[in-house]
């Protein structure tokens, strides 16, 4: 990725703010990455796509998956890359066992593409609001140990504040949080995920404004359920520092989801010239252990240049 510290650009002091505490544009629009070279996709699996797997059955039994064995299954399945989802980690997660997992991952020739955490960052000021940014935080840290150079955030939803009041909570924690993780050289890329960024301009409107050059879009290719989730996709995708494809869509007012346009999605991210990871994020109904073969089969051809 050519250099991230030239795409941002800034005049003037910073944010105006309204008498209202709303949010306020910065004086300048940041501008979109720029990649120089031709696109470059790179594809990798995430780990949420084995969710139920990395929970036992049942009480007392173990689980069908740990990250060590989804490792393997990324290598045995010809993924150069693997998201590790923050959820299947041991609730007492420590450095070693961080470091064990970037060592599995290396001998068996896998780049750790990312992580993902759930957090909120629209809390009104108070514990919640602190534990949500002290979360990050962590994970920030934990993922300077695996060598992940991503993490997933959200935004979260409004809490019945206005939702310019929880623009500007979510920007806030989005700077708060960019500082360690631009320390660490880790991206935070904020997912499409409903909330106040369920439509892209809301989406934009907080990238655009977060005044840091480690901050973009996590561009999940499911979750825009407007009336064309391909132009939110291509309006977006300037911007992404990490993608997850679903290979699903669901339009506006519709219950049903659509087989996603492979070849339409993949060309909206030659078109923005992306350059980085394309992770396969299954949560079609079909066993994942039968469908994700198959869906990992029918994204390459999409992947060459």
């Amino acid at each position: 990725m050519h250099d991230p510290l030239s795409r941002r650009q800034f005049l003037g002091t910073g944010l105006a703010t309204t008498a209202l505490g709303a949010l306020a544009a910065p004086a300048r629009a940041v501008e979109a990455f720029v990649h120089a070279g031709p696109p470059r996709l790179r594809l990798a699996l995430a780990a949420y796509s084995f969710r139920d797997d990395f929970k036992p059955a049942k009480e007392g039994s173990p689980a069908r998956m740990d990250m060590f064995s989804f490792l393997d299954y990324c290598a045995e399945h010809r993924c150069d890359g693997a998201e590790l989802t923050s959820y299947y980690f041991p609730d007492a997660v420590t450095d070693d066992y961080l470091l064990r997992v970037r060592r599995h991952a290396h001998l068996r020739g896998i780049t750790i593409s990312g992580t993902a955490v759930g957090n909120d960052f629209c809390h009104p000021a108070g514990p919640k609001r602190d534990q949500e940014i002290a979360g990050v935080k962590q994970w920030i840290q934990r993922a300077a140990l695996l060598g992940a150079p991503h993490i997933r955030v959200f935004a979260g939803g409004a809490h019945g504040q206005d939702i310019a009041v929880a623009k500007r909570q979510c920007i806030e924690a989005l700077e708060e949080c960019a500082e360690p993780a631009g320390r660490a050289g880790i991206f935070l890329g904020i997912e499409n995920h409903g909330g106040i960024v369920a439509e892209s301009a809301d989406l934009l409107e907080i990238v655009r404004a977060v005044r840091s050059p480690w901050v973009g879009i996590n561009l999940d290719t499911g979750n825009f359920h407007t009336d064309d989730p391909y132009v939110d996709l291509a309006l977006c995708a300037p911007f992404a520092v990490n993608v997850q494809f679903k290979g699903k869509i669901r339009r506006r007012n519709q219950k049903e989801v659509e087989t996603a346009d492979f070849a339409r999605t993949f060309q909206i991210l030659r078109d923005a010239r992306y350059q980085g990871w394309v992770a396969l994020e299954y949560e079609l109904a079909e066993d994942p252990w039968t469908r994700v073969p198959e869906m990992l089969d029918a994204m390459r051809p999409h992947l060459k240049s």
